[in-house]
């Protein structure tokens, strides 16, 4: 049986490129986890509204994600060997396993709630996640990617996901990369925050460069947004067009 559904799965995953290429309380954990019609699952993104300041206000503007919501960060959903749900992510101490509740209670809404919607890969692309947490697992302990370039061994939250997917499905994307901006769209100038940042590394804005963020991945046609714990800043029911 093992073997069969290994076959299906590489079938899917065959289907799956050549689509692309052609395109703080214990109880809370309960009330949000085991609520109707909703269970947490390995292999579900939460995408969370941090409130770190100006840098995630910056990430924020530049980026919309599903419903307009102000997604700054994201993190895949895995096990321990205890059977507890932890959150595989990368943070500025680089990519570390995060206890679930730990992740829930870094920022709330006005009704103190966790400020974190949950993604689903949707049935077609599910076979890739027992391999995509292995390789998110794999990578515990890399450095965060402080200047947000591809391919450099760091890692930020959302080139994480792409990666660890990208490696489950052979090489073949299951997001997308796009151009990135620091530029503040009101003004069309860098972001004060972007400028003092990067010179305090001593490397040049990579404006225009390919990378990813938590709202462009909350929006891929490749999952399904099924449950919010708490309303993040910019949630509305409807999208501009109505979906």
């Amino acid at each position: 049986m093992h073997f069969i559904n290994h076959l299906f799965c590489i079938k899917k995953r065959t289907i799956l490129s050549l689509t692309i290429g052609l395109l703080v309380i214990g109880c809370r954990q309960s009330i949000f986890e085991k609520g109707p019609g909703f269970a947490l699952q390995e292999g579900d993104m939460l995408f969370q509204d941090l409130d770190c300041g100006p840098l995630c206000d910056a990430v924020e503007k530049v980026t919309t994600g599903y419903h307009g919501a102000d997604f700054s960060h994201v993190g895949i959903v895995a096990k321990d060997d205890s059977g507890n749900f932890v959150v595989v992510e990368a943070l500025t101490n680089g990519v570390e396993v995060t206890p679930l509740q730990t992740f829930l209670d870094r920022s709330f809404d006005v009704k103190h709630r966790p400020k974190v919607v949950v993604g689903r890969l949707k049935q077609h692309y599910r076979c890739l996640i027992p391999l995509a947490i292995k390789e998110a697992l794999a990578l515990k302990g890399k450095p965060y990617d402080k200047v947000f370039v591809i391919n450099n061994e760091a890692y930020y939250c959302s080139e994480l996901i792409y990666e660890i997917f990208l490696r489950a499905n052979d090489g073949n994307p299951v997001f997308t990369l796009r151009p990135m901006t620091f530029n503040d769209p009101d003004t069309r100038a860098t972001f004060p925050v972007w400028r003092e940042y990067f010179s305090e590394l001593g490397v040049s804005i990579p404006e225009g460069e390919i990378g990813i963020n938590p709202g462009s991945i909350s929006c891929s046609p490749v999952l399904t947004i099924i449950h919010q714990y708490g309303i993040p800043k910019g949630w509305r029911k409807k999208d501009p067009n109505g979906t």
